[in-house]
């Protein structure tokens, strides 16, 4: 008899259990582990990944409500965003690298810049993880109900006893916290011929820019494999698939390629300008248990980015997991105070682009930024800038009117919720 119910997945092959093992399974109730993670994104799969590593004595659970680790999406960073100890765990993962180069286009210029840029998809990002987790590790399908300082419940009705209990859950809405949006609609495209393309196109500004700051995102995993992504810094999380879908067909014709699309992502991140932290970290906070990812505000305020500080995190809760002075709960929470805090010249920043800008005229920031050094531009993606850096990057003759970005700075953007105008489960992608 063929089996229909829904495997779990535990790091290795998934067998159909025999009438025996789910009642077994089905009367085990209750476990205990060291280590419970609320989330099987990025912030969670990585931290699981990092602390078996450096205690591969401990046993983790790692819960996912979906039907596998890391949904469906594609995480991109620049070499320079994470440090050598970064380095030793990413690299674990099947990346695919581009150490030469990548563009920048929009209408005033092309420009090549020289550092390394690399990416990874969510499909081998779940499958490291099952090959390098415990048997038993990981469950999906198995939404999280409540979680406290001594464990969560599962809505099966399952309890996960732990030491540690980390929530990574991602978020759905942050009323207190105040910005913009990043909309996209990312394609991998199998072509009928090369695209020709060396490396990546990080920003292609050159299209119709649809009433928001709107480019083309470009990446070439192979000579006729190409991932296309259409990008919009708005006012609203609107998200149109279907036009979207059309746009990106349409960039594929203007340049002379042909062929079809093969899969999909969406994403809605927020870009913060700022808001209450303290009020945001409170309404997340559950006595005891610690909070990462997005849900822990560990994300980079303009460019939404969240590899580099996931990474970073992962490898600071594992030096400190098994030490008994250290509460994660605090520690997470005061490394999230710290973020905020260390990065209020970028919030600054979006607040000027979506106040100061006129939408279509949006792109006028970028291309004058991308004008800057390399350096300069890599410590601004890693969320490290120096203050000579900032104060270059506000020098000169700015592409708003000052008056314009003067009121920006004064006022005060909306609130990061969106009840109606996009599919809840699409929002903050991560």
């Amino acid at each position: 008899m063929a089996c229909s119910a829904p495997l779990r997945q535990s790091g290795g092959a998934a067998d159909c259990p025999s009438p025996a093992s789910s009642l077994l399974a089905i009367a085990m109730t209750e476990r205990s582990v060291d280590v419970a993670i609320a989330g099987g994104g990025l912030a969670g799969g990585l931290i699981a990944l990092a602390v078996a590593r450096r205690h591969p004595q401990f046993d983790i659970a790692l819960i996912e409500g979906g039907d596998r680790l890391g949904g469906k999406h594609r995480w991109s960073w620049f070499g320079s965003d994470i440090d050598p100890a970064g380095e030793g765990l990413i690299g674990v993962f099947p990346v695919t690298s581009w150490p030469g180069s990548y563009e920048v286009h929009f209408p005033a210029y092309r420009r090549t810049l020289r550092a390394s840029y690399n990416s990874l998809a969510s499909e081998d990002f779940a499958r490291t993880l099952e090959r390098e987790l415990n048997q038993g590790s990981i469950l999906t399908h198995r939404p999280v109900a409540s979680l406290d300082a001594a464990g969560l419940s599962l809505a099966d009705g399952e309890r996960i006893n732990a030491r540690h209990v980390i929530d990574c859950r991602g978020l759905k809405d942050a009323p207190q916290l105040t910005g913009g949006w990043q909309v996209f609609l990312g394609q991998e495209w199998q072509l009928d011929r090369p695209h020709g393309l060396v490396g990546p196109v990080i920003m292609d500004a050159t299209v119709a820019q649809e009433g928001a700051y709107r480019f083309m995102y470009l990446l070439p995993l192979g000579p006729d494999r190409l991932f296309l992504e259409d990008t919009y810094y708005a006012d609203t999380p609107r998200l149109d698939k279907a036009a979207l879908r059309v746009r990106i067909a349409d960039y594929v014709g203007e340049h002379g390629w042909s062929g079809r699309a093969l899969d999909e992502e969406t994403g809605v991140l927020p870009v913060i300008t700022g808001g209450d932290f303290a009020a945001f970290q409170a309404a997340q906070r559950t006595s005891g248990v610690a909070v990462a990812g997005a849900r822990g505000g560990f994300v980079h305020p303009l460019t939404s980015y969240t590899l580099p500080q996931a990474v970073r995190i992962a490898n600071l809760v594992a030096q400190a997991v098994d030490r008994e002075d250290v509460s994660l709960a605090s520690l997470l929470e005061r490394e999230a105070q710290r973020h905020w805090h260390a990065t209020g010249f970028y919030r600054l920043l979006g607040q000027m682009l979506f106040g100061a800008a006129n939408p279509a005229e949006r792109y006028r920031v970028f291309q004058r930024f991308y004008r800057l050094s390399e350096p300069l531009i890599e410590r601004f993606y890693a969320a490290r800038s120096t203050w000579p850096d900032r104060a270059r990057v506000l020098a000169g003759k700015p592409p708003v009117r000052i008056t314009r970005a003067l009121q920006a700075i004064a006022s005060q953007s909306p609130p990061l919720v969106a009840p109606s105008l996009v599919d809840r489960s699409e929002q903050f992608h991560v």
